[in-house]
């Protein structure tokens, strides 16, 4: 049975190193990460036919009636988990999901972003995604069935410490497990650039590397699943909730991006830029296409009830489809830390959150950037102005500047008719997501909350 040069690394490795499971990844549509685990000897099988698995009780996959599917094991993502045993020890691959006829299925996350990827190949083109991902931390009781204790007075969780932004001190009682974190993720081959405490209580940055845009969307998978590893070994519970506590700050996944040529030239630079950003013209483009079908993207980037949370006025997280070069409150901004390196000149999006699927945020990024160039979109001017950061959607409204949708329901309808989104993702994601999310918004609002009876019920 002949294998690749990869496949061959995987075999001799699983012998040399005493591992006896290797597990299989995908995800849901959802962004969930799913597995199974292969025995050793099944290996060699797996890499040429797959491994079937039922994937009727995968969200978003297929009914109990066609349920049958295969997944085949991309040796290039072979790691060993380094919070498994030395001994009789665990490795990973991540799968690209196929029906028992061969065809990719329709519902596989990481075949949509490969199909875009392969895309902007044909043009010339490499996305290079660098996700700022943030989370925070609780404290953990053993015995709790939710995983975190909750404030008796609240119900909200509590938080291990009470550090902000950049704090090195005996608050900050994360740093142990923010280290432990990075060397798991360096281990397997997963580059950090730094990490720090962010603004909330115990909440938390680790900023990834930049790499291509598929290899960055599997080491967004892996290092959600790293970071809750390592906070469960240390007696903790982590959480990627967009926004968990009432009063502190929203988690967001801000996502750095640009294209490159095959030759490694950053296709978005350039120094001669007459209005002084020094951006190209395909690179306004590209945020015009972005700023252009934000709204339609938002419930892949924000897909949640509890992503519009986040997205509120008076923060940093934002509300106005805008962009900016240093205004943190637009939509899109241009980071300026080294603004005469070519490397380093990108778009920062800064609405989506870590409960989105990579995969298909990166997917719908990449397709709206690429319909801006496309369609040569002229790229409207930047708004710097520091109150838009109270501005209302009413008040954006009435200066005819568009916002983000208002909440989940608004989100899913933009989506539901957005010809982009079937497009991109296919009839099956599109379909199931409209669906699904329709059933979210609908069970939320007969949801009644103690806000509303602490305000109503004594009055009313």
């Amino acid at each position: 049975m002949a294998t690749s040069p990869d496949q061959d690394f995987v075999l001799k490795t699983v012998k040399s190193r005493d591992v006896h499971f290797v597990r299989f990844w995908f995800c849901d549509v959802l962004g969930h990460m799913k597995s199974f685990a292969v025995i050793p000897s099944e290996l060699e099988h797996a890499f040429e036919e797959g491994m079937g698995f039922d994937g009727g009780s995968v969200r978003g996959f297929s009914s109990k009636s066609e349920s049958d599917m295969v997944a085949f094991p991309e040796a290039s993502t072979f790691q060993i988990l380094p919070w498994r045993p030395n001994k009789n020890a665990v490795a990973r691959m991540f799968c690209t999901v196929r029906t028992p006829e061969g065809e990719v299925f329709d519902g596989d996350s990481r075949a949509v972003l490969g199909r875009m990827v392969a895309r902007a190949a044909e043009k010339g083109y490499i996305m290079n995604v660098g996700p700022e991902l943030e989370y925070y931390y609780f404290r953990n009781s053993e015995g709790t069935p939710s995983g975190f204790d909750t404030d008796p007075a609240t119900g909200e969780p509590i938080p291990i410490d009470c550090g902000g932004y950049f704090d090195l001190t005996s608050l900050d009682s994360a740093s142990d497990l923010r280290r432990d974190t990075i060397l798991t993720l360096e281990h397997m081959g997963i580059p950090v650039e730094y990490s720090h405490h962010e603004g909330g209580p115990s909440q938390q940055e680790i900023d990834l590397r930049y790499a291509d845009a598929l290899t960055m969307a599997d080491n967004v998978m892996t290092y959600k699943m790293v970071v809750k590893e390592v906070a469960l070994q240390h007696g903790q519970f982590a959480s990627f909730m967009p926004k968990p506590l009432s009063s502190a700050p929203g988690s967001g996944m801000h996502v750095h991006q640009s294209l490159f040529d095959e030759d490694g030239n950053n296709l978005f630079f350039d120094p001669e830029d007459p209005q002084g950003f020094r951006l190209s013209k395909l690179a306004k483009h590209y945020i015009a296409g972005l700023l252009k079908y934000a709204r339609e993207f938002c419930l892949i980037t924000n897909p949640s009830v509890n992503s519009y949370k986040r997205l509120v006025p008076g923060i940093e997280a934002p509300v106005s489809v805008s962009w900016a070069r240093n205004n943190r409150y637009t939509l899109i901004r241009i980071p300026g830390y080294k603004p005469n390196k070519e490397e380093a000149c990108r778009v920062e999006l800064r609405n989506p959150d870590p409960s989105a699927n990579p995969y298909l945020t990166f997917a719908v990024m990449l397709a709206a950037g690429l319909k801006g160039i496309e369609e040569e979109l002229e790229l409207s001017d930047p708004i710097d102005d520091p109150d838009l950061a109270e501005a209302s959607r009413q008040e954006l409204n009435e200066r005819g500047i568009p916002s983000l949708p208002d909440n989940l329901g608004e989100a899913v309808e933009i989506f539901a008719s957005s010809e982009l989104m079937k497009e991109v993702l296919g009839e099956h994601i599109h379909g199931f997501l409209v669906e699904a999310k329709r059933r979210e918004w609908n069970e939320y609002q007969q949801h009644v909350s103690s806000w509303e009876r602490e305000h109503y019920l004594p009055v009313i």
